[in-house]
């Protein structure tokens, strides 16, 4: 099996990681190819070229790391395998604790494989061309940036306008990106297994301005129609452009979904439990996974 490796280097205890990775892997039958920031700290295993190359993907770091990788595959559909080396970790796999055991059983296929909705989503210029494209595990955010006034969006939803939003921006978000952005910004929880299309305003103009549940088929095309002159789109908080009057944002769910590790007996319920404080401000607080 060969397994890509991606991850953050401002993690403590990085090197020692990929030092044990490097020493159990022979025996677990697996190639390694690092990513060029980290082949520079394994100085060892090969090097991650063409992500689509791969039969699985490890990320090493936070849930940043792992979105960032999920965009490295660019729809390769293959098994990705989170290692949370920070504090929160909605959709990484295990802890850096449980870092070894995790990989043993992940390559002995003691894990499930969970699909989770993924959104295409495209800015479309004053003349109807394409101007950038992107795929999002989380999200699709049209903001003001660092402008100090609400912005008016106008929402439609399979060429029927719902509406008019006045906000500081609109966040689109996967079941997934639920529990990201979204949810800071007051939007629902969705369990990330049902697929649905999440708008949710961010510091909306009127209390009238809610979240709202889309099916997964449709298709969401804002506009922004009255605020800055320029405005940012930003792709799981990673990566974007910029946004002017009278271009317009498509977004839609992509036939690619990526596939997150699961090991048996961990559910979405009990990392809520323990990520969000349902289960005591103790066990939140004493919790890294």
């Amino acid at each position: 099996m060969r397994v890509g490796v991606v991850g953050h280097r401002g993690y403590v205890g990085l090197p020692a990681i990929l030092g044990t990775l490097l020493d159990i892997a022979p025996s677990l039958g697996l190639t390694l190819a690092f990513e060029d920031d980290l082949w520079e700290v394994a100085e060892e295993g090969e090097r991650l070229g063409n992500a689509s190359s791969v039969d699985a993907l490890i990320t090493l770091g936070g849930d940043g790391t792992l979105l960032r990788g999920a965009r490295l595959l660019e729809g390769h559909s293959v098994p990705i395998l989170g290692i949370n080396l920070g504090r929160l970790g909605f959709l990484t796999s295990c802890s850096g604790s449980e870092f070894e055991d995790g990989v043993r059983r992940f390559a002995r296929g003691e894990y499930i494989s969970e699909p989770r909705m993924t959104l295409e989503s495209c800015a479309i210029d004053q003349t109807g061309d394409e101007k950038c494209s992107w795929r999002a595990l989380n999200d699709v955010v049209l903001h003001k940036g660092g402008f100090a006034r609400v912005v008016r969006f106008s929402v439609i939803v399979d060429e029927e306008l719902i509406g008019s939003y006045s906000a500081d921006g609109l966040i689109i978000s996967t079941p997934t990106g639920s529990t990201g952005y979204s949810l800071s910004a007051g939007g629902p929880i969705v369990v990330p297994t049902f697929e649905s299309i999440v708008l949710t305003p961010v510091s909306p103009h009127t209390l009238a301005m809610r979240p709202l549940v889309l099916p997964p088929q449709v298709e969401v095309k804002v506009r922004a129609d009255d605020g800055p002159e320029e405005l940012l789109v930003t792709i799981d908080g990673q990566v974007g452009t910029t946004f002017t009057g009278g271009e317009s944002l498509v977004v839609r769910r992509s036939r690619n979904p990526v596939q997150i590790v699961r090991f048996p007996g961990t559910t979405f319920y009990s990392r809520l439990r323990r990520k969000l404080g349902w289960g005591g401000l103790t066990e939140r607080d004493g919790d890294t996974a």
